[in-house]
């Protein structure tokens, strides 16, 4: 589902229906859950299930949490600040977690009991409607959706969303609905508005029509089965046309969910208040009970962990929407039954990789070597062990349906690494010595992951060169493809309940751009031939098989990054934070059903 910038990214079914049941890869989870192996994933992936909402199932107001109150302030203690605020240059779980209460879009999740979920209408009315065999869909806005100055939400807004995506600004987003429009896999999509909608053009009516105020018609050239998971996504949450500042709206959005931006101190603090225009009745989804939400940045894990193990003062009305428990307190969190209880966990489906920039990095056995090298029990340790993470022998969580517990390189075998295969596999490349530029995440989890790593390498042969990244600027910095790194960490899951959006993102040639999830520039026709072939599958049994033969096909063949580890959350909040569940479509903590006891 996307990268996170703090540990990680974003279970699965290849080909979806309207109206089916959809298995989806992530966990049921609950308070200090330990995880297992990949059975155990699965098991659990299974009992997590998606439907596409009617009118009626998309209806306001959310449901009422048992017990909850309104008012109060509630202190979020996060690590990394936010980069992004403009919903078209959103793709990381930490501005994805917030823009759960200050964005609205077409459609969005509903939890309906444990383990069911539902894609509803959130400013539509309903999931979307479907015809001539899934190549169009229409939607109906619903009455009294407003932007927080009080502004009618009209289908003219969701069109300018969607042309502004196409902007040559708007580098960071999902290109999933551009690339259908354009019916293009890779970086192409631009060309059907190069300058977005900005010098007065748009797209055609037979792409994108708005017959009236209330309506909004996609029109495809081919079926289209996943078009409601990507409309919920952050990425294209709603943009006001009139109030649109292009690259300044980054820092400045106009709101529609039910906060706003009171104040934003980009590294320091974030307050939101209430939007009092947001009316309930409009969302099935999203509940309004603090006032409000102090939001502080450059809290560490270690740090958020123990003031919410505290309890005290402040800390009792604390919580955290991403940041989770630190390594060295994992045990403590899982074993006292008083701070058990104030926990929330789950089993995610990121997939955390060591990316080797294949433009710099060309010779193949120079990759396998530093594949064989890596200590993949490093960073495992580094986030808790089994409690924060589980090692990963392949590209594809054990959370996804087609998922096979196959280890190429012996990162789960070998989990120490195998540095004599990878100094062998160095003297034959003719390399030794070789310097390799490490850039990593200065975080803790990380810096401790890049010494043992460092250390590998350096015993393997390589001259390593560490450089470190501050967290909320990292992805854009190994984001750019003429960026000065050898081999950098990163990671990715689903971006909905489909394996089509992970192989495609991170390893598609026709991808690759500034920003794109592509971090280490892998080009292969012959494989990106196979993701067009497996994309138009229509048995998704079938196609989440051959996704995982080509992922592994990938990982042997062209070694364009290596497999760390599958995730695992575990989070704390405060005594007087009630309504906290773990999403298993947001993978962290749930924002909008937070209030404060009294």
């Amino acid at each position: 589902m996307s990268r996170v910038s703090i540990r990680g990214a974003r279970a699965s079914l290849a080909a979806l229906t309207v109206g089916a049941l959809f298995l989806t890869g992530c966990s049921s989870g609950g308070g200090g859950d330990d995880g297992g192996g990949d059975t155990e994933a699965k098991k659990q992936g299974q009992d997590i299930s998606y439907t596409f909402a009617d009118e009626a199932g998309s209806k306001g107001p959310a449901p009422e949490v048992k017990g909850a109150q309104k008012g109060g302030t509630i202190k979020v203690l996060q690590r990394d600040s936010y980069a992004h605020l403009d919903p078209a240059q959103i793709y990381v779980s930490d501005e994805g977690a917030l823009s759960t209460l200050i964005h609205r879009r077409l459609t969005s999740y509903k939890k309906e009991s444990d383990g069911k979920y539902s894609v509803v209408g959130d400013l539509a009315t309903d999931a979307g409607q479907k015809s001539d065999g899934g190549k169009t869909w229409t939607y109906k806005l619903k009455d009294g959706i407003k932007f927080e100055d009080g502004s009618e939400i009209t289908s003219k807004d969701i069109r300018h969303s969607m042309e502004r995506m196409f902007a040559p600004f708007v580098t960071e987003g999902p290109t999933f609905v551009q690339q259908w429009m354009a019916d293009t896999s890779g970086t192409e999509y631009r060309k059907l508005l190069p300058d977005g909608p900005y010098k007065g053009k748009h797209l055609s009516k037979d792409i994108l029509e708005t017959p009236d105020d209330k309506t909004v018609v996609f029109h495809f050239k081919k079926p289209v089965a996943e078009l409601p998971y990507a409309l919920a996504m952050a990425g294209y949450a709603v943009v006001s046309e009139k109030k649109d500042t292009k690259e300044k709206y980054d820092k400045k959005p106009l709101t529609s969910g039910p906060y706003k931006i009171a104040s934003f101190k980009s590294g320091k603090s974030m307050k939101l208040v209430r939007n009092t225009e947001w009316d309930p009745k409009t969302d099935p989804q999203r509940n309004q009970y603090p006032d409000a939400f102090d939001i502080q940045f450059g809290v560490s894990f270690e740090d958020s962990t123990k003031r919410l193990m505290s309890d005290s003062g402040e800390n009792q009305t604390a919580t955290s929407f991403t940041n989770q428990v630190d390594a060295s307190s994992m045990q403590e969190v899982r074993s006292d039954p008083k701070i058990k209880k104030r926990s929330v966990s789950g089993f995610q489906s990121y997939v955390g990789y060591m990316g080797i920039n294949m433009d710099r990095v060309k010779d193949k056995k120079v990759r396998q070597a530093i594949a064989y090298a890596l200590p993949a029990q490093s960073i495992v340790s580094a986030f808790g062990g089994s409690g924060g993470a589980q090692l990963a022998g392949n590209y594809i969580s054990p959370t996804l349906v087609g998922h096979k517990p196959t280890d190429p390189f012996g990162k789960v075998k070998n989990p120490q690494g195998d540095i004599k295969k990878a100094k062998k596999l160095l003297q034959e490349s003719g390399k030794k010595g070789m310097k390799l530029t490490f850039a990593y995440q200065n975080a803790p989890e990380w810096q401790s992951f890049s010494v043992a790593a460092t250390d590998n390498l350096k015993k393997a042969g390589f001259n390593v060169q560490r450089k470190d990244i501050i967290a909320d600027t990292y992805y854009d910095q190994i984001g750019k493809i003429k960026n000065n790194y050898d081999i950098y960490h990163h990671s990715w899951g689903a971006d909905w309940p489909s394996s089509s959006t992970v192989v495609p993102p991170v390893f598609d040639g026709r991808q690759v751009q500034d920003g794109s999830p592509n971090y280490s520039h892998h080009k292969n026709p012959k494989f990106e031939k196979e993701m067009d072939r497996i994309a138009a599958m229509s048995n998704p049994n079938k196609a989440a098989d051959e996704w995982m033969k080509l992922a592994d096909k990938i990982l042997k063949e062209d070694v364009p990054a290596v497999p760390l580890q599958y995730y695992k959350a575990i989070q704390l909040h405060g005594s007087k934070i009630g309504g906290a569940y773990f999403d298993e479509s947001l993978h962290d903590i749930q924002p909008t059903s937070l209030y404060v006891k009294k």
